[in-house]
């Protein structure tokens, strides 16, 4: 599944693709991918312009001119592929980014007045595009349970401080995977910061100090800023929105670099599994 920093790179080439393109046609192949009522679509995705993509986690958001947004998640292998005065793909990588469409994996084709079109592409049908009233949107569930976002320049260390310390007994690998603590950290950036910050990550929050925790947060903001950089980490099942693969991995510490050593202290690195997801460090620098 991508992570903050994939998603904003989507978030960020589809704004230079469709903003200002007016919706002229929608198609679907079933309700589970497309959750919405004909009635809404006639009424606030037909006719409308989109007028922003904004992005909250790891959660897409086409805002509309009628007062609605088409809210997309593409969860493990979602993808979004404009096509028209050229072509640009975003998403799980196989090769319905560079054939024809609609294919087999196709769940929705929006067509745009000039005759461009955004496809949604989905393999294992996880993935969703749903239209709600932009201003209703922070009231649903998702959005009040998820966290702050983790580069936003109102979030601090304090916040994030705080927010760990409310789950003493969880590990800290788990917290930080944990949407409602931080929103948009996945497998990757977590295994990236707790090495940045020399803590193994099946210590629990209450045994962290809080230099230790004030130094996971500036490794958490470094790695997050230089994900965004360099258009997030490919990690074999993602490309960018000009299908060009993320270069974060080239640049990663401990990530899938087991059997290797450590950048750090010359350690070989080694895998395990915290948190249900495999997991990442150096057992000299993250001594437990």
């Amino acid at each position: 599944m991508p992570e903050l920093p994939e998603v904003e790179t989507v978030r960020r080439g589809l704004a230079n693709l469709i903003v200002g393109k007016v919706v002229s046609g929608e198609v679907h192949d079933t309700d589970k991918g497309f959750p919405n009522t004909p009635q809404d679509v006639k009424q606030f995705l037909i006719g409308a312009s989109v007028i922003e993509i904004r992005r909250r986690a790891k959660v897409l958001m086409i805002g509309l001119s009628s007062g609605y947004s088409l809210l997309i998640h593409l969860k493990m292998t979602g993808q979004l592929v404009f096509v028209g005065e050229t072509r640009f793909g975003a998403g799980h990588p196989n090769d319905s980014l560079i054939n024809d469409l609609p294919d087999k994996s196709t769940r929705v084709t929006l067509t745009f007045e000039d005759g461009t079109k955004l496809f949604f592409n989905d393999q294992r049908k996880f993935g969703w595009m749903r239209l709600l009233p932009t201003i209703e949107i922070p009231n649903i569930a998702f959005m009040q349970k998820v966290g702050p976002e983790p580069l936003s320049t109102d979030f601090t260390a304090n916040d994030f401080i705080q927010r760990l310390t409310r789950r003493p007994k969880t590990n800290i690998k788990a917290a930080l995977l944990d949407q409602s603590v931080v929103a948009g950290i996945g497998n990757i950036y977590a295994d990236e910061s707790l090495w940045g910050a020399k803590i193994h990550p099946t210590r629990l929050v209450s045994s962290l100090t809080e230099q230790e925790k004030t130094l996971l947060y500036t490794e958490m903001r470094a790695v997050m800023n230089l994900a965004v950089e360099k258009g997030g980490s490919s990690n074999s099942t993602y490309v960018n929105a000009e299908g060009k693969k993320g270069s974060y991995m080239d640049f990663a510490r401990v990530f899938r670099r087991e059997g290797l050593e450590c950048p750090r202290c010359g350690t070989i690195i080694q895998k395990s599994r915290v948190a249900g997801r495999g997991t990442h460090t150096c057992p000299v620098c993250q001594a437990i």
